[in-house]
């Protein structure tokens, strides 16, 4: 009887062991059809931009186009003879650029704030016939309402040849109030920059160079000075496409980047935060050296420059935009301008929003 009753133990534990043994095959069983079933939709919710490279070759104007989506690099196009390492002349998303160093200078109490009157650098200004010079704050020139006349467009060649581009941009007549309708104008933020030499004691590229540039890990190449050695403030800047994404990507992060807040947050805001319009295209705003535009639904604040060279900020899809283009001819012409922007709305948001 202890023999039977033994066996009789035994096999008890045996069939419970096995019975063991089938659950936890089946639950390994149903996990992995489970973990294949996320990997698989997973997989099935990745951005396809396969159109939008296709459309991007389409371009011949443009030179290269770069998508970084949560941080990640998702679409890298160049162009026949271009690639990540070649410098493209950002023209005048430079100015998005110097705004974020004037920012920075003002965060360090450099510079004492956007309410602070130009009079304080330019002395000179006291005995100018039109008193409203002495007006002219920071902030008139970050938003480019300054009041005066511009140097740009058919002023843009008599400027740049002039023996002083700062003292040429202060000696402008005044065409209206400071603070109040905007004037584009690159003699404006060049103004800047000259700005920007004295109070830091150093050169802009220098500055930029310290507290900009190698924080995001990157070297900054030099540009075009005028003829007192003040480096370009609104123009002419290089930057390879994979540095537009980066500085792009502090924008989206508010001002962060590699764990340290490179810029203040507040600064980041408050520079996309729509102060004027443009005069030709009403849909188009403009806060601190930063355009902003609703593209298919979404909001966009962007750094741009002549010819199709562009910095798309998207922070609700978490993306960020370059695109760099010839140099030669303005984008509105040959409707590129308009491609570039139907390219985004067709090939890029929408495929975007599906994920986000």
């Amino acid at each position: 009887m202890r023999h039977d009753s033994t066996r009789w133990h035994r096999t008890g534990r045996t069939g419970h062991y096995y019975g063991w043994v089938r659950t936890h095959l089946r639950f390994r069983w149903l996990l992995c059809l489970c973990l294949a079933g996320t990997a698989a939709a997973g997989a099935a919710r990745q951005p396809d931009f396969s159109s939008a490279r296709t459309a991007a070759a389409a371009l011949p104007q443009m030179h290269s186009l770069l998508l970084s989506h949560r941080g990640q690099l998702v679409v890298e196009y160049y162009a026949k003879g271009y690639s990540a390492t070649r410098h493209a002349n950002i023209k005048s998303a430079s100015k998005s650029i110097i705004a974020a160093l004037v920012g920075i200078a003002i965060e360090r109490q450099i510079i004492p704030g956007v309410d602070q009157p130009i009079v304080r650098w330019f002395p000179e200004l006291r005995k100018d016939p039109d008193p409203r010079k002495q007006t002219i704050t920071i902030e008139d020139l970050l938003t480019m309402r300054s009041g005066l006349e511009s140097t740009s467009g058919g002023n843009y060649g008599q400027w740049v040849s002039s023996r002083n581009w700062v003292r040429y941009a202060l000696d402008r007549p005044m065409v209206s109030d400071p603070g109040t309708s905007m004037e584009y104008s690159t003699g404006t933020s060049h103004i800047l920059s000259a700005i920007l030499t004295k109070a830091t004691k150093r050169s802009t590229h220098q500055f930029a160079t310290e507290v900009l540039a190698k924080p995001l890990g990157f070297t900054l190449a030099r540009w075009t000075r005028d003829r007192q050695g003040i480096y370009f403030g609104g123009n002419e800047m290089s930057m390879t496409p994979g540095q537009m994404i980066t500085f792009g990507e502090l924008w989206r992060n508010r001002g962060r980047a590699g764990g340290k807040q490179v810029l203040s947050s507040e600064w980041v805001d408050t520079s996309c935060r729509p102060r004027t319009r443009s005069r030709f295209d009403s849909d188009r705003e403009y806060g601190y050296g930063w355009w902003s535009q609703t593209f298919d639904g979404h909001r966009a604040c962007f750094a741009w420059g002549f010819g199709g060279q562009y910095i798309f900020v998207f922070r609700d899809l978490e993306l960020v935009v370059a695109v760099t283009s010839a140099t030669d001819m303005s984008d509105e012409r040959r409707g590129y301008r308009r491609q570039l922007f139907d390219l985004l709305e067709t090939h890029v948001l929408p495929v975007v929003a599906v994920v986000r």
